[in-house]
């Protein structure tokens, strides 16, 4: 559309609204508008009733861009009925309007498949929106020729070859443009292959993101051959790089091959209970950078992948998916011991997870100050839903068992002897001295 298009839309509105050509044209939209809203709610309604394979996200995503794509094919249907007997001006209008609200929602759509929600996506989404819309309107008030034109007077070369500011900047859109086609494909193919079960996972994920760095490397190249760019300038960026690598970036690149090797060697994989340092929890994601280690209490740590080849790791799960519980308590010396034993066994097996082989285990490990430690050892089969709540309903019912039987859990306590004006702290225990007078 250029400028003699444009004044014609304002002179077939301003000349006369009620007009034939206006008319028709303003139904032919308004019912293109209609069409495209019932297709896209019977398209709706198809996905949510397939809710089971289909994410909601997804739905809102394809109905988005159904609407524009559809409304634009019903404009462009109804230009070609009537442009034989009126003016379609205003439908050229409404077809670019609708092609640029298809590009930005195919856009979004794009990106919030690639890339999880977060602060920047959303400011990207925004500066695509309005990019997309100011060249709109450049290209309807016809001043876009007029840009591209002064931008491409700009010339510089870079060694041999000449440059113009245009050809930089179609080089960088081509690019993006290319990069995130190549995520998305890598992404859609990652889906399929993580539902692969018959891949051991550490394979699933190493080919994954072979995938991705593949697809992004050739990415780059097409879009720089397709902008004429020479590829044999980025043999200087290429040894730029690897200096910067040698270097600066040593850190970072043994966090990317330490990761590979992880994922290759299979030392260590997605939902395995493993213990690193201070830390302790699941491992919840597998990055070509760093692991995600989520603890049993929610929390999420990020943990270099150097960390994992030169720190000593310690795998709960590597061969059996099962992991210990330990419930230690403290009963006092009067109380009799087989009974309390037998106590926390059978209040161990009450527990729902609990597995019974191995079936849980009391012991007495030793006679402290106060009174004398047990300890109740249970294996849960399932350690990636978190056992906090387990210990907790033990201790629960052991309080309750031990008010009912008269069962005590002793605390410290201590005699003071006042002679003259010194004093003297003596621990004691009550079940010692009842031991030691009765004997």
């Amino acid at each position: 559309m250029n400028n003699a298009t444009l004044y014609a839309v304002w002179q077939d509105l301003v000349t006369d609204f009620s007009s034939a050509a206006v008319l028709w044209q303003v139904g032919i939209i308004i019912t293109s508008l209609l069409i495209a809203w019932s297709i896209n709610g019977l398209q709706r309604a198809r996905l949510t009733n397939r809710s089971g394979n289909v994410h909601q996200a997804a739905i809102d995503g394809i109905t988005r861009i159904l609407f524009p794509i559809s409304s634009l094919l019903m404009v462009w249907l109804g230009q070609l009925l009537i442009s034989h007997w009126y003016n379609t001006s205003l439908l050229k209008l409404a077809s670019y309007l609708l092609v640029a609200m298809a590009v930005i929602r195919l856009a979004v759509y794009v990106l919030r498949y690639v890339f999880s929600p977060s602060g920047w996506l959303r400011t990207t989404e925004s500066i695509f929106s309005t990019t997309v819309w100011l060249i709109l309107v450049l290209h309807v008030t016809g001043l876009l020729p007029e840009i591209l034109e002064a931008l491409d007077s700009v010339h510089f070369t870079v060694g041999k070859s000449p440059i113009s500011l245009l050809l930089v900047i179609q080089g960088l859109l081509t690019v993006l443009v290319t990069v995130f086609v190549a995520l998305w494909l890598s992404r859609l193919l990652e889906n399929k292959l993580m539902q692969a079960t018959n891949i051991n996972i550490n394979m699933r994920v190493v080919i994954t993101k072979v995938i991705r760095i593949a697809f992004i490397f050739f990415a780059v190249l097409m879009a720089l051959s397709a902008v004429g760019l020479d590829i044999t300038l980025l043999s200087v960026f290429g040894g730029a790089l690897g200096v910067g690598l040698g270097f600066g970036l040593q850190k970072i690149a043994s966090n990317y091959v330490s990761g590979f090797i992880i994922l290759l060697d299979e030392s260590m994989s997605l939902g395995d209970i493993v213990a690193i340092d201070s830390y302790y929890g699941i491992v919840q994601e597998l990055r070509s950078r760093y692991m995600v280690l989520r603890q049993l209490d929610g929390t999420d740590v990020i943990i270099p992948n150097e960390t994992l080849i030169t720190s000593a790791v310690i795998n709960h799960t590597a061969i059996r998916r099962r992991v210990p519980i330990k419930v230690p308590i403290q009963v006092g010396y009067d109380t009799d011991l087989k009974e309390v034993l037998a106590l926390m066994v059978e209040i161990g097996r009450r527990q729902k997870r609990v597995m019974v082989d191995p079936a849980p285990d009391a012991k007495l490990v030793g006679f402290g100050e106060s009174g004398i430690n047990l300890n109740l050892t249970m294996w849960v089969p399932d350690p990636e839903n978190g056992a906090g709540s387990i210990p907790s309903d033990v201790y629960m019912e052991l309080w309750e068992e031990f008010k009912r039987r008269g069962i005590s859990i002793p605390y410290p306590q201590r005699e003071v002897h006042v002679y003259g004006h010194t004093v003297i702290q003596e621990p004691t225990n009550r079940g010692l001295d009842a031991q030691s007078s009765g004997a």
